[in-house]
């Protein structure tokens, strides 16, 4: 099983991991595109002004330009530590056991903007970039949407898509059969459904952290589906590919 969680815009300062290693991440296939992409962000960062522009900040955000010109001499720390916000507040990785994180590390993958696919415990620096970031002469879109949905559809495990669908644009994973896109919502009194904005980046917070605090093992839809209800959590079949194999799942928060 791969559980897929996108990243955060907002990352934890300092560290205390040697710099950036290219070559010390997970899928290893992806490095050529890494190296072109942290070139380019750095060498951006070297005009403030336009990299305010190209990264969609406000002023008060431009100290984000200083950590992407320093991005390789930088401290790095696991990725699973380096992403803040609500849904790695859940989580809360850094009160996990070492179990826990071990199992992190082979079982979830973030997607970074910046790195592509890398696995919880790859050491990471501060940097920001966001999936529709403005690199020159370099399209994200068109840099990450090949090699990761290469990776992804190669894989022979059940694939738990937890991103957002931004990051789904930037590797699809729907060319993997056994891929499953996590919907969250909500069901009012009348039964009702209605997705949720930022309450499903907690729900799926949650949700990762009970599948880590547990491990359970999981090989197939039915292996994840029971899991979750002796979880308590409410994970349903959603809508189907055409092909009538499951292509959604609900997670009711």
């Amino acid at each position: 099983m791969l559980v897929l969680l996108p990243p955060s815009e907002t990352k934890r300062a300092g560290g205390s991991g040697a710099p950036l290693d290219l070559e010390a991440l997970s899928f290893r296939e992806l490095t050529a595109v890494r190296a072109t992409l942290v070139d380019a962000t750095v060498a951006l960062a070297a005009d403030p002004v336009s990299a305010v522009r190209a990264l969609k900040l406000s002023h008060r955000q431009s100290a984000e330009v200083e950590r992407n010109r320093v991005l390789r001499e930088s401290p790095t720390m696991p990725a699973l530590d380096r992403f803040t916000g609500v849904l790695y507040d859940a989580l809360d990785a850094g009160t996990l056991d070492d179990q826990a994180r071990r199992f992190a590390h082979e079982h979830v993958s973030v997607h970074s903007a910046l790195f592509g696919l890398v696995s919880a415990l790859d050491p990471i620096p501060a940097y920001r970039l966001s999936h529709d970031s403005r690199l020159p002469g370099v399209g994200l879109r068109r840099a990450w949407r090949g090699p990761v949905g290469e990776i992804l559809a190669s894989r022979a495990d059940l694939i738990v898509d937890l991103r957002s669908e931004a990051y789904v644009d930037l590797g699809p994973a729907a060319a993997h059969d056994r891929s499953v896109f996590v919907r969250v919502v909500a069901v009012d009194e009348a039964g009702r459904r209605r997705a949720l904005n930022h309450f499903n980046k907690r729900a799926k917070g949650l949700f990762t952290r009970a599948m880590l605090e547990s491990r359970p093992t999981i090989e197939t839809l039915d292996d994840l589906l029971a899991w979750a209800g002796s979880a308590g959590i409410q994970l349903k079949l959603g809508g189907r590919r055409d092909d009538g194999s499951p292509r959604e799942l609900e997670l009711v928060a």
